[in-house]
């Protein structure tokens, strides 16, 4: 008999008072004996070369101990025979070759940070400046399909159908760069000992930093330790061995000593990757009653000039409504920046405010409801792929959402409604992101105490992960949560995938639920017990003269996962408030309709949804990099000028959860809601300013002045 997940439903954070009194240490934390510091000098130029660099005037400054920079640095190869180019970025201190303004080309290391950061301000470098672009925007012209078969041109029926529709659209939308800014900055605390390595920091994929770190100094996984702990946001930054952390580990091995390195705000926005920008055309048909005939949406990202970066911009159009006739297209423009990175909710965030806002537009057109459109088109298996769903409650998103935020309330003409001299406007959009799942593999200890033990080398970045395991393996193993500690963040933990792609619960909680099983039936055998009846674990081992039972397991994909389509839906509602006179906009209230599968913790579930929608408002109406495209360099790389949302800005978000399990997924009948979270929210901001002040703004941020 499976166990009830549920049980246990909404317990507290279990690291929650180790946050908030600070006993838990972040990457930037560890102080280890004989610890020095490291400042990282930036390029100053978009492309080029460097030509001469002048630390003599740092090397004499007091407590440098050295500087590091291509002209001195450590010779290492790599799986591809020692190229100055990797799969995970630049190789730092490799070549005099610079690719985007803010590249690290020295580091500065000195026995206080102090002193490294004023040694950092003292080097002089020199450079053979060429010609850059960094603006996708100039370059829409100059694109490529992306290379090794990435992101293919889909159709499905006819290509461009929606031109015959008796009612169709045509827009083009614009997003620009958006930074991750996480409250945690990059750091990597390094320690060599020979040849073996440890290194503190920010990784949302434990296992597969090691592994880069061990093709990069070419070292088994013994000699390589990666702690990550905990994680102050990622947002997906926390994914790849980014150049500053591959600084930080030549130079430790220099030098060495215990080196630290922290990278500040400004490095933020050029270190650690980036959204892309996008320029979507969306075209969309319907017959007169409102059944789509034609969808085409073309897209345009960026990526560097020495790594290709693709995402998912327009795959849930593929499979969103059910519509005969689908074409996509994802193209790429080479620019002097950095690469970028997935970015809180992946490319399907982006596509998602295209398609919703498309949506919109085409439900204006045929003076229909937009949440009638968007019913009539319900797909009831996956269109795509033709398979049934693993699960599929979209359309109670679409009942019970509207109910609660009072859609019925909104009048189709914009502009209607006001509130004390403020327009009102009424939006709504869906969103999707697949339900994922991974190998993982758990290690499950129950000591004759009572208590157990879970480790896996998973990471957690804020949502939970560890209370959420030990509610799982409570629920399995019927111990109470007080008497189990789940270990994460440890390299040498047994493997475990990346948290990201809103997969951790399904993967990691699998390997959880299945180890403790498992662990509960050798219990049973050893007590000659029926299965079900309770079980006096700490006697059983004292019979068995046992100190404790100890299972590892690995746990994959079910083998019905490839017969079904399996995503996670939401639909968001918006109420916005615009002042006419000064174009302010201001989110008085979002309804966020969610169909999670089985909410493991409705309290941790919640403020994943909260923190989505936060992102999405921040999307919406604030959030833009800004480059000037003279120099290829930020103008506004600063928490002062870069506007993310605040406390001022979020309004009353409401969570509902269809809370309905999913079959197929996982043990736990779970879907990742981590990611779902975000996906529509901007579009839903953009319809409801649509509806408030009758003017479509296709170009984010919604920022007053476009609505003057």
């Amino acid at each position: 008999m499976k166990a009830d997940v549920a049980k246990n439903d909404g317990i507290k954070r279990v690291d929650g008072r180790l946050k908030v009194t600070g006993a838990i240490q972040y990457a930037a934390e560890y102080h280890l004996p004989g610890l020095v510091y490291g400042v990282l000098v930036s390029s100053t130029i978009a492309k080029g070369t460097i030509t001469a660099i002048d630390s003599k005037a740092a090397e004499k400054a007091p407590g440098v101990i050295r500087v590091l920079s291509h002209l001195n640095g450590l010779d290492i190869s790599d799986e591809r025979g020692g190229t100055k180019v990797t799969k995970a970025q630049i190789k730092p201190f490799a070549d005099d070759k610079v690719y985007f303004n803010g590249q690290p080309v020295a580091l500065v290391i000195a026995n206080t940070f102090e002193r490294a950061q004023y040694g950092a301000s003292l080097v002089k470098i020199t450079y053979q400046q060429q010609d850059h672009q960094t603006s996708i925007a100039a370059n829409s012209k100059n694109t490529h399909k992306p290379a090794n078969g990435e992101r293919r041109d889909y159709t499905r029926g006819e290509a461009y159908a929606y031109r015959s529709a008796p009612v169709k659209i045509e827009a083009e939308y614009t997003t620009p760069i958006h930074v991750h800014n996480a409250m945690e900055p990059f750091a990597a605390t390094v320690f060599w000992e020979g040849d073996k390595v440890t290194i503190y920091t920010k990784a949302q994929a434990i296992k597969s930093m090691q592994q880069d770190i061990m093709k990069l100094f070419n070292l088994p996984e013994q000699n390589v330790q990666v702690y990550s702990k905990v994680i102050g946001g990622a947002f997906g930054s926390g994914s790849p061995l980014w150049p500053f952390a591959k600084a930080t580990l030549i130079a430790g091995k220099i030098i060495g000593k215990p080196l630290k390195v922290v990278i500040d705000r400004q490095q933020m926005f050029t270190m650690v990757g980036y959204r892309s920008p996008a320029i979507q055309k969306i075209g969309m048909g319907a017959s007169a009653d409102g059944k789509l005939i034609g969808i085409t949406h073309e897209a345009i990202g960026e990526t560097s000039t020495y790594e290709q970066f693709t995402e998912g911009i327009t795959a849930t159009t593929s499979f969103l409504y059910d519509c005969p006739n689908v074409n996509t297209q994802y193209r790429l423009t080479q620019l002097n920046l950095s690469t970028p990175i997935y970015t809180r909710g992946p490319g399907e965030t982006t596509g998602v405010y295209a398609l919703e806002s498309a949506v919109d537009e085409l439900a204006f057109a045929l003076n229909m409801d937009p949440l009638e459109l968007r019913k009539r088109n319900y797909a009831q298996k996956d269109p795509d792929s033709n398979l049934p769903w693993s699960s599929k409650y979209l359309y109670e998103c679409y009942e019970q959402g509207a109910a609660q935020f009072g859609w019925n309330k909104r009048n189709q003409k914009p502009g209607t409604l006001t509130d004390n001299g403020w327009l009102v406007g009424y939006g709504v959009a869906s969103g999707a992101y697949h339900a994922a799942r991974a190998n993982c593999t758990a290690k499950a200890r129950l000591s004759a105490d009572g208590t157990l033990l879970i480790q896996s080398a998973t990471s957690d970045m804020g949502p939970g992960t560890a209370t959420v395991m030990v509610q799982i393996a409570s629920s399995v193993i019927d111990i109470p949560v007080e008497r189990i500690k789940f270990e994460l963040g440890n390299s040498a933990m047994p493997a475990a995938p990346g948290e990201y792609g809103s997969m951790t619960t399904s993967s990691v909680g699998s390997a959880v639920y299945d180890t403790c099983t498992i662990l509960k039936e050798q219990f049973t055998q050893m007590a000659g017990n029926e299965s079900g009846l309770s079980l006096d674990y700490a006697k059983i081992l004292k019979d068995h003269n046992l100190p404790y039972l100890e299972i590892t397991h690995e746990s994959g994909r079910s083998s019905n996962s490839g017969k079904y389509s399996a995503h996670a839906f939401c639909t968001h509602f918006v109420e916005v408030r615009v002042h006419p006179q000064t174009g302010m906009v201001k989110v008085k209230r979002v309804v966020s309709a969610v169909d999670g599968g089985k909410i493991l913790n409705p309290i941790t579930a919640r403020s994943q949804i909260i923190g989505g929608v936060v992102w999405g408002i921040g999307m919406a109406l604030m959030e833009e990099g800004v480059l000037d495209h003279r120099f290829g360099k930020y103008v506004n790389s600063n928490l002062g000028d870069y506007h993310v949302a605040t406390n001022a800005d979020v309004p009353q978000i409401e969570a509902i959860f269809i809370d309905k399990k999913d079959p197929i997924t996982n043990p736990m009948g779970s879907k990742g809601i981590g990611e779902v979270s975000i996906v529509g929210v901007a579009a839903a901001v953009a319809n409801a300013v649509f509806n408030a002040t009758g003017k479509r703004v296709r170009d984010l941020p919604i920022t007053p002045d476009k609505l003057l």
